[in-house]
This record gives structure tokens, sequence and C-alpha cells, in this order.
């Protein structure tokens, strides 16, 4: 007879001090000399905490109760907060959060010898009610006989029972029960999947995806939320490019990068653009600046996506080549540049991650670059960066480590980090956004 496997139990709470925080956001502790991570944790607390997992190296843990609270613990806004997924910092006010992530990433780079010149003011916008763009999941739970909509437990596979989301433009965040109750409606609520939101400026977007074909009355439920609310419909019965418009018929979403130009990118619910609309113009204005751009420079702009640094740049200097992994986003770039009127870009497709030099674009040289790559980084263009001949570099960040990793290549070629900021692009989670300036040469 087969041995059955014995369960592991989980090892009984016990109270630490907590001694720091991660970039991550996460308490830091010790026990029995390994590494504690301890979500929901702040400096000098002491806690009751449970380990939620452990490997060779460390643990992770959550916050069962607080014995002693730290002076900068504030009460979380919403009620979901330790349980929803999506949020991992509302235990602290704004601007705690802020200073927290930026000593976290500023501490990193030190660390790594890396002299970071001048620490730009973090630029920052509406902490709540910010983030235009998200898939929700849906599921119906046959054990509380309803259905749910929203993001993923903390850790775990299910989705959490929310009623409304504080960092969802509100539009979306504080109706998530009108969806559920549209959904529940269908015949076919046990078979959608997820709903993708986006928004612009006017209108917001929402696109089902669903696992069967829709039948008729489900089809007009979904064509009388449209008409009665303003949301625009899209249905996905397949993979990405399945998408189309339900209601209205017409449906064009457009961002813009910089708040007082007349360029506006269309985009679709599913292609990677900024959650953060305000964040995201301050951003590409501060880039644009610190790239010192003139009338006759040429400008490479890897990770270009759309064009959302690439049009403002076009504006301004005599040409920008953009370089970009998706053939699909590659396309749209071009075809927003035109509809512009700018004529001054030209685009390539290409994994940046197996570039070896020979490809058409990497011959040239150019006056200046901006990299805006995935959490992944940039290692192994910036490897092969310094025949470029480029003046000064901007280097926009979502992964500190990725970034100081390829900070110290960059200074290995010639460069030197002259400016480093904070963009609180995520607010109430432990993501950091920044943006970092090199120039060529030692002084």
């Amino acid at each position: 007879m087969a041995r059955r496997k014995r369960r592991r139990e989980s090892p009984p709470p016990f109270e630490a001090r907590i001694e720091g925080l991660s970039h991550e956001g996460r308490g830091i502790a010790h026990h029995n000399g390994k590494i504690v991570f301890v979500f929901g944790a702040l400096p000098g607390e002491r806690v009751l905490i449970q380990i939620n997992q452990s490997n060779k190296k460390y643990a992770e843990a959550s916050v069962l109760e607080v014995l002693e609270a730290s002076p900068l613990r504030i009460e979380p806004r919403c009620a979901h907060f330790g349980v929803c997924g999506g949020c991992s910092l509302q235990h602290l006010s704004n601007d705690d959060q802020i200073a927290i992530k930026q000593q976290a990433v500023l501490e990193m780079l030190q660390h790594a010898d890396i002299d970071i010149g001048e620490v730009m003011p973090p630029l920052r916008g509406d902490h709540w009610g910010y983030r235009r763009k998200a898939r929700l999941g849906v599921k119906y739970v046959i054990k509380k006989e309803r259905l749910l909509i929203g993001f993923r437990e903390r850790n775990k596979p299910y989705l959490a029972d929310m009623q409304s989301c504080p960092v969802l433009i509100e539009r979306v965040g504080q109706h998530l029960q009108d969806l559920m109750e549209l959904v529940g409606s269908l015949e076919t609520y046990d078979k959608i999947a997820q709903i993708e939101v986006a928004a612009d400026d006017q209108h917001c977007q929402l696109v089902f995806r669903h696992l069967v074909p829709l039948p008729d009355a489900d089809i007009a439920a979904l064509t009388d939320f449209a008409k009665d609310t303003g949301f625009w419909l899209q249905l996905q019965p397949g993979a990405a490019d399945t998408v189309h418009n339900l209601y209205p018929q017409e449906q064009v979403l457009r961002f813009k990068p910089l708040a007082d130009e007349d360029i506006a990118i269309r985009f679709k619910a599913t292609d990677f653009t900024q959650v953060n609309a305000s964040i995201n113009q301050q951003m590409v204005k501060q880039a644009l600046d610190f790239l010192e751009l003139e009338s006759e420079d040429r400008v490479l702009d890897l990770f270009c996506g759309l064009g959302n640094f690439t049009l403002p740049m076009a504006r301004r200097v005599q040409q920008v080549t953009g370089v970009e992994g998706d053939e699909a986003m590659v396309q749209r770039a071009r075809e927003n540049a035109l509809e512009h009127g700018i004529e001054n870009t030209e685009y390539f497709a290409a994994d940046l991650s197996k570039i070896d030099g020979r490809e058409g674009w990497m011959k040239q040289s150019y006056d200046k670059i901006l990299l805006d790559p995935p959490r992944s980084g940039a290692l192994e263009i910036v490897q092969k960066i310094k025949p470029l001949k480029a003046s000064i570099i901007v280097y926009v960040s979502c992964q500190p480590s990725s970034l100081v990793r390829d900070a110290r290549e960059l200074i290995a070629a010639g460069y030197r980090m002259t400016h480093f900021g904070l963009m609180d692009m995520f607010p109430q989670t432990a993501h950091v956004e920044s943006m970092a300036v090199f120039r060529r040469g030692r002084k």
C-alpha cells in the first residue's frame, strides 16, 4: 500500500520586531537566523505573525495582530485591504509611501556603489481613483451562491469578495456591484472569465471575455447596459485579436502624452499603456526636458510602444527611431504618427533582448536615447549601447533591481548618473516607477 504524503503543518504564530522595510513595502524581521518578509508590518512595530511560505534563504509572513504600532500606521481606506492583492501600502500615508520607496531605491543604488547625482522631487498626482486600466476577474462561486468581480486575493488564486475599489477610476471602482448584477443576469453568467477596463478622458471601455458564444438575450442585455450607462462595450470570444465592438459601433480611445499639446494617441484596451494619465504626462515632460532636445538631434526610443515618447520627441528633433518588440504595436505607432502628420519617425519591430548589433538601426549614431523597458530591464541592449555615441540617456524604470543592474552597465560604458527621481505611478502599492538620467563622460 502506498504511503500517504504527510501534510506539512504551518509553524505556529510568533512575535517579531520589524527592523526595516523592503523596496516591495514588506516589513523585515529575522527568525531562527532567516530573514522574514512580513506583509502589512511597518518598521519599529512589534507584531504577531504567521509564516505563509518559506525556503532556504527567506520566509514570507502576514501580520495576525499589531502589538505595538508604528506612529506612521494609518487606517486603510479600503475595507478589502489585506485580502485583495491589488494594494499593499494603504496602512501608510501617501507621503510616507513615497518617502519609504525612495529611500529603499536610493539605498540599493548606493549599495551598488553608484554615484546618484541629484535626487529630483517625486512626480505626484491623485493617489485614489487614478487607475484607468485593469483586468478584473469574474467568477461564480458555488459555495457563496453569488458572482464575484474584482482582483485576486493576495497570494491566492481566488477572487477577493469586494464591493468597491478606491484605486480604480470612480466610474468603475464604485460600481462593481452594478457589473456583478449585470453579469449575474446573463444566461452565460458562469462563462464570463474577465472584464478588461480601459478609459481615456471621456470614455470607459469594458471588454467582456466570454468562453462560449453569447445568446441573443445576453447580447441584448449587454447592449442595453451600455446604452443606459454610457460605457463602451466590447466582446472577446478568444485571443486578443478577436476583440470587437458591441456598442457603440465606433469606439476609439486616446491618451495625451503631454497635457498642453494636441497629440492624442489611439490605443486598444489590450495595448500596454500607462494606467495613471497624470503621472504619465508629467513623466513624458520630465524626460523630454532632461534629454535637452535640439532641432538637429537624432533620437533612439527603445521599447517605444505606441509612441508615448516618440511622437512628442518627433515634434522637437530631426529624427526619432522607435524600436518595439510587438509588431502590432509598431504598426499602430506608425499609424498614430501619420495621423498627426509626423513624418520624421521610423519604427522597427525587434526583440531587444536578442540584439546582436548588426541591425540597421544599431549601426547608426544617435544624439540622445530614451529607454522604457519592462520589469526585466534592458541589460542586453545597454551592453551594446556604447557605439551609438549618445550624449544623454534617459532610463524609465518599473523595477529597481533591473535599474541598478543596468545602471552599472551604463557606467561601465562611460556614462554617469546625473539625476534620479521617483514617479508615483501606482499609489497604495509597492510598485516603484523611477527615472534616471545618464550623461556620457565622467564629468
